[in-house]
This record gives structure tokens, C-alpha cells and sequence, in this order.
């Protein structure tokens, strides 16, 4: 069963136009990584999905239609964006941060319970749960921002390349949590990642895009196994 579905998808920044008739599709419980060069449309993807920006076509999520809809409104459906850059309030606390991601909610025994959750699975987070989060390392401060948008209870997470600038045994370790949410809590995630490889090999499906249009889609394996593809495409 398809979670969201896109057709003909187009964004512009003001009048320059970002993304050119894509489509694709992410299945319940899937990780679908959507890989390409700097400027080749990755984050405004992202930013499409969750109406952050202008745009035009058909996005529908949970078999609803919500493109043209208020960006909170996705939100409350089940749609959580972990941006480029982390995007932590800097002048909170980690325990507020995470506070934060529940703004949607109302039950707040569970809020609670899942607050602790997420210390369990970031144990380096409650080890510094008072502390502010501008203060926290590059590592930890990805950790948290996914852990906050966990807090919402999404049923789709939009992750906007989690690996950037982090050292790689920290990107090993995010990675290794997200495909544990994945199986574990069955979150699907739409996955913008610059390291393709490690994309690849989180993913179950890939789409490559070049100038904001799709130029190859298939199964992730089959696109990480062909030599020809990684060299033209993903430079490695």
C-alpha cells in the first residue's frame, strides 16, 4: 500500500522553477531515498511534500489529497521533516526540544513514556537533557533533532541529509538507529542523503534526479549493484 504518492510534482523559489514533473511513490513501511547532485532539486523535494513551498501536482498522503493544504495540517497527519541543518532550537534544552515535537499531542502520559523512549534509543541525549541544545556536538545535536520529530508519533519521516558534516562512526550510528525505527516502530522515511552509498544501503527504493526531474528510478540494491549507474551518476 502506497503512504504517498506524488504525480507531476513542480516547485519554485519565487519565479524559478526548482522541480519539473516528478513523481514517485513511498510504500507503508518503506525507506525510499531520493539521491542526486547539489542544486539537482533533493531538499526542495522534501520542502514539496510538506507545502513549504509553491507548487503544483498531486501529493496525496495516507490516500488523502494535501497538496495546497497548511504545512501544520500535514503535520498533525502524520508527516515529520528533520531539515538540512538540523534545525534545533538552539536556546532550549534538550528536554524542551523534544517537548516541542509533541506540540500536536494531548496525551501526556504518553508524551512522557516517549520522552524516555527516546532517551533510551539516544542515550547520549539524557546524558545531557538540561543542557542546551546549541551547545550539543554536530552528532548529537542530528540525534536530537530526529528524536524530536519522532515526538510527534509520525507515520512518515522526512530526513534531509542527516549525514552532513558528522564524523563517519556518528554517521554509522545514526544510520544504524534509523533502519531500528524503521523495522522496530514501522516509521517510513523519504530519505535526501549525499552519501549515496550509505543511502543505498539503507533504502529499499531510489530515485536520482538531475536539473529537478527524475532521470532513473528502480529497487535501491539493483541501483547500488550497477557500476555504470554509481560512476555516472553518484560519483563513487
Amino acid at each position: 500500500m502506497s503512504l504517498l504518492e506524488v504525480e507531476g510534482l513542480q516547485a519554485w523559489y519565487g519565479p524559478t522553477q526548482a522541480l519539473f514533473d516528478i513523481s514517485f511513490k513511498l510504500d507503508q513501511g518503506g525507506i525510499t531515498t531520493i539521491l542526486g547532485a547539489n542544486g539537482a532539486g533533493k531538499t526542495t523535494t522534501l520542502r514539496a511534500v510538506c507545502q513549504t513551498v509553491r507548487t503544483a501536482g498531486t501529493i496525496r498522503f495516507l490516500g488523502q489529497q494535501v497538496d495546497g493544504r497548511p504545512t501544520e495540517s500535514i503535520v498533525r497527519m502524520g508527516m515529520a521533516h528533520v531539515p538540512d541543518g538540523r534545525g534545533t532550537f538552539t536556546a532550549l534544552s534538550v528536554e524542551e526540544n523534544l517537548r516541542l515535537g509533541a506540540y500536536t499531542r494531548a496525551d501526556s502520559n504518553a508524551v512522557e513514556a516517549d520522552i524516555e523512549r527516546m532517551y533510551q534509543r539516544f542515550p547520549r541525549l539524557k546524558e545531557r537533557y538540561r543542557q542546551q541544545a546549541g551547545t550539543l556536538s554536530g552528532g548529537e545535536q542530528q540525534m536530537l533533532a530526529i528524536s524530536r520529530a519522532l515526538m510527534l508519533r509520525p507515520k512518515l519521516l522526512l530526513l534531509d541529509e542527516p549525514s552532513f558534516g558528522l564524523a563517519p562512526l556518528i554517521v554509522q550510528e545514526i544510520f544504524q538507529i534509523m533502519r531500528s525505527i524503521n523495522r522496530e516502530e514501522k516509521v517510513s522515511m523519504l530519505l535526501v542523503e549525499q552519501n549515496a552509498s550509505l543511502a543505498l544501503g539503507l533504502a529499499d527504493h531510489a530515485y536520482l534526479l538531475e536539473t529537478g526531474k527524475v532521470v532513473m528510478a528502480g529497487p535501491a540494491a539493483e541501483i547500488r549493484a550497477d557500476e555504470s549507474i554509481r560512476r555516472i551518476y553518484l560519483g563513487y
